[in-house]
């Protein structure tokens, strides 16, 4: 457990001076984190041996500790922590953030780097789709729906022990598209190498980082997150449009058996919807 949620949970039954600096340091977890005792104590109005006791009260070995588990806490962001009420986020500007993300992704992946990709997905054997997460693994199963109708062999993973043992299995035919908002889990970093090991090429969608160093094609994205702590992640925005930019390049490229997979699909739909329709394909 976090030392701000041990502060939390314990402020109840700590000594009214413990309670006193608590208080200061939910309040205020910048100042704490940088604070010598003697500071703290002035702050607070109590005596020095309160701050070290309330260290050991809250399971640190000592107030350096303390104030390193602080610093570690502030570095998640004051925005989680202060109780002050978010006011709500007009509907207007959801849709206004989402526009600004994809603006500021449009034009970052180049016209090369997805030919080339989609050229190696169009002819490969089997096409596996790596995402981890709540936000990739998603997309993941959105790339494979997108790929299937298309005449593409592929399946989406997002365990972890999944992902290696897939990516042990394959060979020069295959190709790996590695999903990720910041590329840093290691788990997607690991299985990207053991396929690259073994021959597939490996497509990477996700911000320059270990993973994209991984990658035989990066196609780039970029997040911007905001303080409003209320509102869904945009980036994934940015990653559902690269991964359309990918399917449609594929879609191009197999039109001539795609596009009879395409017309088996809606006729099925259809059948099933009890009539011919312009609704989404698929959905």
């Amino acid at each position: 457990m976090d030392i701000v949620s041990r502060i939390k949970e314990r402020l109840g039954h700590l000594r009214q001076s413990e309670q006193l600096v608590a208080q200061l340091i939910l309040e205020n977890l910048q100042f704490a984190a940088s604070a010598s005792i003697g500071e703290l104590a002035q702050r607070a109005n109590v005596s020095h041996a309160s701050i070290t006791r309330l260290a050991k009260a809250l399971d640190c070995d000592n107030v350096r500790d303390m104030k390193l588990q602080l610093a570690q806490s502030l570095a998640v962001g004051e925005r989680f922590i202060s109780e002050n009420n978010s006011q709500r986020e007009d509907i207007p500007a959801i849709y206004k953030a989402i526009h600004a993300i994809l603006d500021l992704n449009a034009g970052l992946i180049a016209q090369t780097q997805v030919e080339e990709a989609a050229r190696c997905i169009a002819s490969s054997r089997h096409t596996l789709i790596f995402g981890v997460g709540g936000g990739s693994s998603v997309v993941a199963q959105e790339c494979h729906n997108r790929l299937f109708r298309l005449d593409v062999l592929s399946n989406a993973y997002s365990d972890p022990v999944m992902m290696r043992m897939t990516a042990a299995s394959v060979d020069v035919c295959d190709v790996v598209v590695v999903l990720s908002l910041t590329g840093l889990p290691q788990d997607l970093i690991d299985a990207a190498s053991i396929a690259k090991d073994y021959g597939a090429k490996v497509i990477a969608i996700c911000p320059d980082s270990a993973l994209a160093d991984v990658a035989t094609f990066h196609l780039p994205i970029k997040t911007n997150e905001s303080d409003y702590i209320f509102t869904p992640s945009t980036a994934r925005y940015a990653m559902l449009a690269a991964v359309d930019v990918l399917a449609s390049e594929v879609a191009i490229l197999t039109q001539k058996k795609s596009r009879e997979k395409l017309r088996r699909i809606k006729h099925e739909l259809d059948e099933y919807r009890q009539g011919p329709n312009r609704t989404p394909l698929g959905d």
